[in-house]
């Protein structure tokens, strides 16, 4: 009786494990069934571009003023204006310095007439001292004959030697007349000179950017009037993430485009990379000549620069979101062997503007590279090439 009773529970046992055996080998087929992945292929001349975001800048640009202040009585140039090197751009009122001036050269005039004074006088006193010189010779001749007196020699000899003196107070108000005459030319080269900082003059062929003042107005010193960018002088400022700058040198093609003319093609080179990185937003600043601007420029315009670091001959390339633990240098991969995946770590070094790495090294021969992540990888699954996807 109790045999009878047991056989009933016994088949349902033994019939849910057939079952759960099932369900797990079904789990486990499943899990480890052959799954589909995209795989990449070996490209040829690949551009190899940095992408940089920037503005139109001009290399050499000035804001021009006068060096001393006062009223602005002419202005001979406005916003657009190209001038020449020395141009006249605008001029201060000089009513005060010309009279400045013409003291100046009242001073330099009354100097030139005391040299001229001074060298009559010395005339004078050179033909006085020769004659008490030889008054003098005579007289002490004579009184070694007794034919005149002791007291006479002496006066004689005193004015030659006060004549003599006198040649030297001459020779000296010469000399101070030339200093004098020195320093009023001096001063009439200082007063010429603040005359002619009251003309202000382009430094170099220029376009007028801005003009910052109006005629009457009073003005101190170092105050703009005008803003100048040296013609031909424009280039622009890329700003490019220092992970992306290390393959920029001088000379490397750059394709640009002005977001004013998006439809327009532009092209330049490199000519200058700041040796200074941005510390807030970790920027490097890398100047870019054009080889065709546009016939008008506007300053600050926003500009995207493309600037071609390398091209790579043959490459295999791989999306960095395929790649796990990538730290600029190195990072893992999952690649298709004898047709199971296999987890690699490789090195990579140019990063295309589609963000994919370049493999140089730890790939093995004849080994395929998995360009899409699927959450049921593991090593050892075997899986089979997605074609179209590769294509």
């Amino acid at each position: 009786m109790a045999t009878i009773i047991r056989k009933p529970w016994f088949k349902i046992a033994a019939t849910i494990a057939a079952v759960v055996l099932i369900f797990t080998a079904g789990i486990f087929i499943y899990a480890n069934r052959p799954i589909s992945v995209q795989v990449a292929s070996v490209e040829e001349n690949i551009p190899v571009r940095v992408f940089g975001l920037g503005t139109v800048e001009a290399r050499n640009l000035s804001k021009v003023g006068f060096e001393v202040g006062a009223k602005l009585v002419e202005l001979k140039a406005d916003h657009g204006d190209k001038v020449a090197k020395g141009q006249v751009l605008a001029r201060l009122n000089t009513g005060e310095q010309e009279a400045k001036v013409s003291k100046a050269r009242a001073a330099v005039l009354i100097a030139k007439v005391n040299i001229k004074k001074s060298i009559a006088n010395l005339d004078k006193a050179l033909a006085v001292y020769a004659q008490r010189k030889d008054a003098n010779k005579r007289k002490q001749a004579l009184v070694g004959r007794n034919v005149v007196s002791q007291q006479v020699a002496e006066e004689t000899a005193r004015d030659e030697a006060v004549a003599k003196a006198d040649v030297a107070i001459a020779k000296s108000d010469l000399e101070s007349a030339k200093a004098q005459l020195a320093d009023a030319q001096a001063q009439l080269q200082f007063e010429e000179t603040m005359l002619g900082h009251r003309t202000l003059k382009a430094p170099y062929d220029a376009l007028v950017i801005e003009r910052h003042k109006e005629l009457g107005s009073v003005i101190k010193a170092g105050d703009p009037i005008f803003t100048l960018i040296a013609v031909g002088s424009y280039w622009g400022l890329a700003y490019v993430d220092e992970a992306r700058a290390g393959f920029i040198t001088e000379g490397q093609k750059v394709d640009a485009r002005l977001r004013s003319r998006p439809q327009d093609a532009f092209t330049g080179k490199v000519v200058r990379i700041g040796l200074e990185s941005d510390r807030v937003t970790e920027e490097r600043r890398v100047f870019i000549k054009g080889d065709n601007p546009p016939p008008r420029i506007y300053l600050g315009e926003q500009v995207e620069f493309w600037i071609t670091v390398a091209k790579l001959d043959k490459a295999i390339l791989v999306p960095e979101a395929a790649v796990q633990g990538f730290d600029g240098r190195k990072g893992r991969i999952w690649t298709v062997e004898s047709g199971r995946l296999q987890r690699r770590t490789v090195l990579f070094r140019h990063r295309t503007e589609d963000a994919r790495l370049e493999i140089t090294e730890g790939l093995p021969k004849d080994a395929l590279v998995v360009t899409r992540l699927d959450k049921g990888f593991h090593e050892g699954r075997f899986v089979r090439i997605n074609e179209a996807g590769n294509k």
